[in-house]
C-alpha cells in the first residue's frame, strides 16, 4: 500500500484503488477526510475498507476497485461473521457501503456492490456494559486518596460520568471553562457527537468534587485548558496534556481493583450505573434520555438494568 497524507491517523491507498487511477486515490482519501467527521468512526471505517480491499486482491483475484462485485462483498461478510460479533460485522458492511456510495457519486465505480448485501441479524434489548450497584459506586469513590492531584482528578472524572451520565469521550473533551456557575449552581457543558453541546446542573456531590479538583490543582486559572489532564512525569502535578481515553480506562480498572470491586468495569460502566440509580429512585425514562443526551428513549433503555438481577430467592423456587 502507498501511504499518503494522514487524516486523523495514517490512511493508506490500497493497490486496488491505485489501479483505478490517480483520481480514484484522491476520492478515496477525500471520503475519510470529508464524509466522516468522527475520528473513531474514521479509524474503524478505514480499517474495514483496507481489510476488505486487501482480501479482494489476495483471495478473490480482483485487480481494480471498479471490478468489485456483490459476491465479493457477501463472501467477505460471511467470513467476518465467523470471527467477529454481529455489531462489528454490521459496522464493517456499513463502511464498505458508504465508501462505494461515495465512489459511485464520484463516478469512480458504476454501481455499489455492497448495496444488495445483507448483514447478520442483531437485536439488542439490553446493553452488555457492566454496571455497579450504587453501594459499589460509593465504595469506589470513597476509596480514592484525594491528598494528591491525581486522586482529585480521578474522583472528579468518575463522579462526572456517574452523576451526569457523561460519555468518557465527552468528559475528556471538556475544558475548564465547561464547568461554570449558572442560577447559583455549578453546571457542566459537554461536547457530544455531531458537535452538539449538552449542559446540565451538577448533582451536589459532583459539585463538591469538581470544586475540590479545580481549587486543589490550580487549573481553575486556565479556563481554555483541558479539564482532565495527564500527570507530568516525575512531578506528580497535572500537565497541559488532555487525558487519553485509554489512560482513563486503565485508571478506572486500577481504582476498582484497589477498592476491592470484582466487576470488570470500563469507562462506560458509570453511564449505566448513573442511569440505573436514577431510574431506581423514581426518575423517568424521558428525563433520563434528556440528561444522557439520547435522541431516543430506546437508547436509554439499554442502560436501564433495574430488571436484570434475578434474586437468589427466585432461583431457589426451582425445586425438583
Amino acid at each position: 500500500m502507498t501511504p499518503l497524507v494522514p487524516v486523523g491517523g495514517p490512511v493508506e491507498i490500497p493497490p486496488l484503488v491505485v489501479a483505478a487511477g490517480e483520481r480514484a486515490g484522491v476520492r478515496f482519501l477525500e471520503f475519510f477526510a470529508s464524509a466522516i467527521r468522527n475520528p473513531h468512526t474514521r479509524r474503524a471505517y478505514a480499517r474495514a475498507a483496507s481489510d476488505f480491499l486487501a482480501w479482494c486482491s489476495a483471495s478473490a483475484g480482483v485487480t481494480s476497485i471498479a471490478a468489485v462485485q456483490p459476491l465479493h462483498v457477501a463472501s467477505w461478510i460471511e467470513l467476518q461473521t465467523r470471527t467477529h460479533a454481529a455489531p462489528t460485522v454490521k459496522q464493517h458492511l456499513a463502511a464498505i457501503r458508504h465508501l462505494f456510495d461515495w465512489l459511485v457519486t464520484s463516478q469512480i465505480v458504476l454501481h455499489n456492490p455492497a448495496a444488495s448485501v445483507r448483514g447478520p441479524n442483531h437485536i439488542v434489548r439490553t446493553g452488555k456494559t457492566p454496571e455497579l450497584e450504587a453501594s459499589e459506586a460509593r465504595q469506589l469513590l470513597d476509596s480514592i486518596d484525594i491528598s494528591t492531584p491525581v486522586g482529585l482528578r480521578d474522583r472528579a472524572l468518575i463522579a462526572l460520568m456517574v452523576f451526569s451520565f457523561a460519555r468518557v469521550g465527552a468528559a475528556l473533551a471538556m475544558r475548564v471553562e465547561d464547568v461554570y456557575v449558572q442560577q447559583r449552581r455549578l453546571w457542566v457543558r459537554q461536547h457530544e457527537k455531531g458537535g452538539k453541546a449538552h449542559a446540565m446542573p451538577c448533582h451536589h456531590t459532583l459539585e463538591a468534587y469538581l470544586h475540590a479538583y479545580l481549587e486543589g490543582t490550580g487549573i481553575a486559572n486556565d479556563p481554555r485548558g483541558p479539564l482532565f489532564r495527564t500527570i507530568a512525569r516525575g512531578t506528580g502535578q497535572l500537565s497541559d496534556t488532555p487525558l487519553p481515553q485509554a489512560n482513563a480506562y486503565t485508571m478506572v480498572r486500577r481504582r476498582a481493583l484497589a477498592a476491592g470491586i470484582g466487576t470488570k468495569i470500563g469507562n462506560h460502566t458509570f453511564r449505566a450505573t448513573g442511569i440505573t440509580a436514577y431510574l431506581k429512585n423514581g426518575g423517568t425514562l424521558e428525563n433520563a434520555a434528556a440528561m444522557a443526551n439520547h435522541a431516543s428513549t430506546r437508547t436509554t433503555q439499554l442502560y436501564d438494568r433495574r430488571y436484570d438481577a434475578i434474586s437468589s430467592d427466585e432461583v431457589e423456587r426451582i425445586r425438583l
